[in-house]
Parts: C-alpha cells; structure tokens; sequence
C-alpha cells in the first residue's frame, strides 16, 4: 500500500481511498484508542470521532507519509477530550482491570504466575511517565510521535521515559537491576531501551 498515494487520492475527495487508510491499522488505532479509554464503547466512539475529523482535515496534511503519526494524533486529542467531557481521571493514571482482561495473549502486560505483572509496576509511575512508556513501548511509537501527541517538547518525553525506566528498575531491584545494554535482567519481563519494545 502505498500511504502517500492513497493520502493524495483522499485529498481529492476519494473517501474509498481514506478508508483504506483507516483499515490498513484499525488495530493499532483501536488499541491506542483503548489504552486512553478503558473500554471498548468509548474506544470506538474515539475512533468514530477521529474518521469524521479525518474526512474533515485530509486536505491539511502536508506529507502523506506522515498520515499515521498524524492521524494517531488526532486520536489521542480525540480521546483527551472525550475524557475531559466526561469529567473521567485518564485511564493511564489508574489500575484498568478490565481494559486488561480484554487485551490479546500476545500484549506485554499479560498476567501469569510466573511473569511480572507490568502494570502494576507501570500503576508506581506519574500519569506523564506512564503515559509516554506506553505508547513508546506498547504502542510501539516514535519519540517525536508521542511529542506531537502530547504537546511535549521531544526532550521531555525522553526524560519522562529515562525517568519512568529508571523508577522501574529501582522497583524491580536487586537481580532485576538493568545491564550495560538497558535491559532489565533477572525476570522473564524485559523493557529493552534500545529495540522500543516491551515483551515478557
């Protein structure tokens, strides 16, 4: 699929085209939608909000390739203001039971014995630090994504991610502490710094 191609065709007013977009990485738009959200219900009311504002600004998007970034960014304020509308404390800054129950077998954050449960860990961090680890290492975001996201200078997101790393090893502790490369040893749970990954 050819993203630039598809984001001109949309300009000209080819919704068909727009769709194929959407469609292309409806998952990770639901999944960043539910992180913020908590449920499915609210999630796709944020997505459903982010297409029709879509349709609406196609035409002021400068480089095609950077139609993600910037539509997952649409999302995000999208569900902000949803949040804020409904006078609800952000998801991020919570335990979220049931948004985990409803994650796939393959999330970073799945829960057995002999794991470490992340999001406890993650519930340890401020709402900002939380917020910029998951979406750089869940979401699987880039550093000037998640600046243009957030409204946060570049810098600040990768102090708010140094120090939430830095909080988690100190949690994890002794045979947990990280080695040379940044990983966090000792514990089937890894945050590897330099792949932008979290797996268990």
């Amino acid at each position: 699929m050819k993203v630039s191609r598809l984001v001109k065709q949309a300009q000209k007013g080819n919704k068909e085209a727009l769709l194929q977009l959407i469609i292309a990485d409806q998952d990770a738009y639901y999944r960043l939608a539910h992180t913020y959200m908590g449920n499915e219900h609210d999630a796709m009311d944020a997505m459903e909000d982010m297409i029709v504002t879509l349709y609406e600004k196609i035409d002021q998007l400068q480089k095609g390739e950077a139609f993600y970034s910037w539509s997952k960014t649409i999302l995000v304020n999208r569900c902000k203001t949803l949040l804020r509308k409904k006078d609800r404390i952000l998801p991020l800054e919570n335990e979220r039971e049931s948004s985990l129950a409803t994650l796939t077998d393959d999330n970073p954050y799945r829960y057995s014995e002999s794991e470490m449960n992340m999001d406890v860990l993650l519930s340890h961090l401020n709402a900002q630090q939380r917020e910029a680890i998951e979406l750089r290492y869940v979401h699987d975001l880039a550093y000037q994504t998640i600046a243009d996201m957030t409204g946060a200078p570049l810098g600040t997101i990768k102090s708010r991610i140094s120090q939430g790393l830095q909080k988690l090893k100190v949690l994890i502790g002794g045979d947990g502490y990280a080695n040379d490369r940044g990983e966090i040893t000792g514990t089937q749970t890894k945050l590897e710094c330099g792949t932008g990954s979290v797996r268990t």
